[in-house]
This record gives structure tokens, sequence and C-alpha cells, in this order.
């Protein structure tokens, strides 16, 4: 099977599972993220995965449609554009290209922290560089030894100068090599845990500043994942947040990048479910099509009221953060929902291919691959479900006082 119309375009919404009732505002940058794909994204997809190719056509796509800062507040002249909108324009890049969405992911996840930094000058300095002028700013958090636990990080920052000496290797960055600066955390005083924490902006193209070791990578090849190694220099006034306020700066933005992860997840089982439902509808086995075999009908109805499911928990995710509320709980709860059933999804489209879904090139076979760090970054699956049962905790334990 080769990549056909149907595999390259925007997700179709499938009757059974829920859609989004988008506000016209949301719907106009879904309608923008549908031309893009249909047209642009879907059709490189398989190119860019083959080659592991990073797509700048598509980067400047991105930034003419206004897609690449639609999430940047107005004040700072990006487009002030919902969570709401945001997860529907990755949901639907994810259906053709999740690499694409990946990196749309990633620029929003780079500008994130910025939007928190308390210094109004610089804060309005970096959001417009971004707009202005596309200087991607990437997300530089997780350490070999400390992934899911960030306040065990080894990446210091000791006062030199009037400045800081920042010395350590941040991994599986992305956009690394691709970015103007970063935003690093690192531990100013070793052994204070969380306490010690701050974030730091470096320049990319600073002295003692390495970001050209790029991973070769299972899935999402089209984007740009990096090691980045530093013993450099930045100025007092580059701290974007003092110690032991850092993590909390990363966890705040996570909180939205776990919203974006899930809706990229939906994105790709929708496209799976899809090619799936399509193939079980008009391939025959022992004298009937593959959905009048009862046992495959039942999955795949389990598989709709999942992806329901999912789906119910993203958006209303981005409602109550779009409200102003608190997100942290339910961000976990939706990228552990979307990305575990998005596995399930579409491994179930590839087993309905068989051996035609096994092999390249077949937008399957990639939506396979791509999907599987839906549950790794941005917090492994375990981690969101350490998330959430701390928030039981805190709920009980409140009640019971």
């Amino acid at each position: 099977m080769s990549e056909s119309a149907d595999a390259v375009g925007a997700p179709v919404e499938c009757g059974a599972i829920w859609a989004p009732r988008l506000s016209p505002g949301d719907a106009r940058w879904r309608d923008i993220a549908a031309r893009l794909s249909s047209e642009h994204f879907g059709p490189l997809a398989a190119e860019i995965d083959r080659d592991q190719r990073y797509p700048h056509e598509s980067v400047e796509r991105l930034r003419e449609s206004g897609i690449a800062t639609m999430f940047i507040p107005r004040e700072f002249g990006g487009a002030g554009a919902s969570l709401t909108a945001y997860c529907a324009v990755i949901e639907t890049i994810a259906g053709a290209c999740a690499s694409t969405s990946g990196i749309v992911a990633t620029i929003q996840l780079g500008s994130a922290p910025l939007m928190l930094v308390e210094d109004a000058r610089l804060k309005e300095a970096l959001l417009r560089g971004i707009v202005e002028r596309g200087e991607m700013v990437s997300f530089a958090l997780s350490e070999r030894g400390a992934g899911s636990d960030p306040a065990g990080m080894a990446t210091e920052a000791m006062p030199e100068r009037g400045g800081w000496r920042i010395r350590g290797e941040k991994c599986w960055i992305g956009g690394g090599g691709e970015a103007k600066r970063y935003v690093v955390f690192a531990q100013t005083r070793p052994g204070s845990g969380k306490q010690g924490i701050a974030a730091f902006l470096v320049e990319a193209g600073a002295e003692g500043v390495r970001d050209d070791v790029f991973e070769d990578k299972m899935g999402m090849r089209g984007t740009r994942t990096s090691t980045i190694t530093l013993d450099t220099w930045v100025a007092g006034d580059h701290m974007l947040a003092p110690p032991g306020k850092g993590l909390r700066m990363a966890f705040a933005a996570l909180d939205v990048g776990r919203v974006g992860v899930a809706a990229q997840a939906m994105g790709i089982a929708l496209a799976a479910y899809r090619i799936g439902l399509k193939h079980s509808a008009s391939r025959r086995t022992f004298g009937k099509l593959l959905i009048d075999h009862q046992s495959l009908a039942f999955q795949l109805a389990d598989l709709a009221s999942r992806l329901t499911a999912a789906r119910l928990v993203t958006y209303e995710a981005a409602r109550v953060y779009d409200e102003g509320g608190d997100i942290s709980a339910i961000a976990a709860q939706a990228k552990l929902l979307a990305s575990e059933t998005s596995h399930d999804v579409v491994d179930m489209a590839l087993q309905l291919l068989g051996g035609a879904g096994f092999v390249k090139p077949n937008p399957v076979e990639r939506m396979y691959r791509d999907q599987r760090v839906t549950e790794i970054y941005e917090g492994t699956s375990e981690i969101q479900r350490l998330l959430i049962a701390r928030a039981l905790r805190q709920h009980a334990l409140g009640a019971a006082a």
C-alpha cells in the first residue's frame, strides 16, 4: 500500500467518535492547518521520515500562516489563540505529518517559559524575537540521569564575573541545532534539590555551547532532537527564573505541553483509525467483510469509545486552561489517556493491514513509529500516573482534614 490522498490529508471525522464544537475563531485555525496539511505537510511526510530531514520549507509555512506563533499573546505580536485552537491545529497536522506537528509543539514549548518571565522588557524582547524574526527557542530540561526526576539534574550554574558559569549536558532537546536560544534549567546550589534550580537563557552561538549532536530516532524523524553540552558564561540578566522558581516555570510550561501532546496523539490515532476502518469495510476474508466479523467489529467499537473519551478529556483540559483554571491533573490525564489510546489504535490499524501495514512506504507503519514517543516525552506515562496520584493524595488528605 502506498501513501494515498486519504493518508496524507487532514483527518476526516468518524461519526461514532466525538468531535469538538469549535468557535468560529478556533475553527478558522483548524481550517488553515487542514489546508496546509493536505497541500504541503502530508505529501512531504514520507520523504522527511525516510531521509530524517528537517523540513525548513514547512517551518516557513508555519511562520507565514501564523501557526508557529499562534499561542503567543497579542501584546507581544502573536495571535493570542486559545489552547483549544492550538489543540485543533496540532491534532489536524499530526494526522498528516506527526513530525511537522512536533515542530509546532517544540516552538510552543520553547516560548511557554518566556511568557512566565517576570522582567517585562526581557519578556517582550524574547517573544517579539520569536514572532518577528522567527528566532526559535528550545526547552532544555532533561538529562540522561535526570529525565523523569528533573530535581536530580547535574547541570550546574555557579556565580562568575557578575553572571553565571553553566556546565553540564542536556539531552533529547527538541529543535536542538535549529534553535537560536535555549531555556536551560540548572542547579545553583548542589544538594538542595528543586530549591536550587533556576532557569537561564543561553545563546546557541555562545562560546562553550555545542548543539550539533543529533539523535537517530525511531519516529518523528522529521524533527530535530539533539544533545547540547555547556561550559558557557551567561550574564546575570539572562536568569529567567531565580533559584527555587525554575522547576515551577518548567512544570507550568509542561502542563500546557502535555495537552498539546495529547492532541498530537489524537491526530495520529484518528488518521490510523480512519485507514483501518476503511480497510475493514473493503477487505473480505472467509466470504465476508472484515468489519462483519464480530470480534473485529467489537474491537473497533471499543477503540472508538476510547478515542471519544480521550478526545473529550484533551479538549476539556484546553477549555479549563482557556478559562484560567489549574490543569496540572487533567493535563496529565489527557496525555495518559490520549497517548495510550493512540498506541492501541495504531497497533490495531497495523494488524488489520497485515503485511501491507508492516512494510514501507505505508502511512500506518510510519504512524506506528511516530506515535510511540507521545508516551514518553513531556513526561512518560508512569510520570503522568504519578502526577495524578499526587493530586488524588492531596485531595484525600485535604478532605480528611
